[in-house]
């Protein structure tokens, strides 16, 4: 079982002057659901190298047992060190695609014509993809078959508005998640801010925010198998 894991390569907070990256819970979680089932995991960006860590995600009130975890992990540590150039890979090897979050995908993974591609043969060759948090942002601009939005008609969540406006970016993110899953005609779900809500619809798999995260991974392998 080969899962392919794509992390942002954006580190610029907008123009707050401030820093933003992958979101460490959100890498963690799924990353430890997925080695603990056997699975091998190929980490992957748009730039390749280290991927940048958003580091409020690394302050300790952010910390669970998976970071923990995965911060003493050697093997781990060097997987993120060297991320795969991600217009390098190709959906034959894999068998799934996860997408944490964190806010950088919305500035460089909703636009990237290779994610935008990758999302797109991966469902069209019958394979699932799930995505956390934020990271529902990169299917704004994915199409089905037929042209029409991946979204449209099917159920999805992610960063609710509500919770975006809790971490005060609502006016500093290029999208709210939520608006753009709307407008592209999902049916948008969630549930109360910081709760756990994982929605599957197909093959597509969508979290609502970081504590979404492990539960995203196991409706993932749950698909696989």
């Amino acid at each position: 079982m080969n899962i392919l894991v794509v992390l942002t390569s954006h580190a610029d907070l907008g123009d707050t002057g401030r820093r933003t990256g992958f979101w460490l819970e959100e890498l963690a979680a799924p990353y430890y659901v997925f080695k603990d089932a056997g699975a091998s995991i190929t980490l992957a960006s748009p730039a390749g190298g280290q991927p940048p860590l958003d580091p409020s995600s690394a302050k300790p009130d952010a910390q669970t047992d998976a970071t923990r975890r995965f911060e003493g992990d050697a093997e781990a540590s060097a997987a993120l060190a060297d991320t795969r150039k991600l217009s390098e890979m190709k959906i034959a090897d894999f068998d799934a695609v996860f997408y944490p979050g964190g806010h950088g995908p919305l500035w460089d993974l909703a636009n990237d014509p290779a994610s935008i591609a990758l999302i797109e043969t991966t469902i069209g060759a019958g394979k699932p993809v799930a995505l956390v948090c934020h990271a529902p942002g990169v299917l704004r601009d994915v199409k089905a078959a037929d042209g029409s939005p991946l979204v449209k008609g099917k159920t999805v969540t992610g960063f609710t508005n509500s919770e975006e406006a809790a971490v005060g970016l609502s006016d500093i993110v290029p999208f709210l998640v939520e608006d753009m899953l709307a407008q592209q005609g999902g049916k948008y779900s969630k549930t109360a801010d910081w709760g756990v809500h994982v929605v599957e619809d197909g093959l597509l798999i969508t979290g609502q925010n970081p504590a979404s995260s492990e539960k995203a991974a196991q409706t993932l392998l749950a698909k696989l198998a």
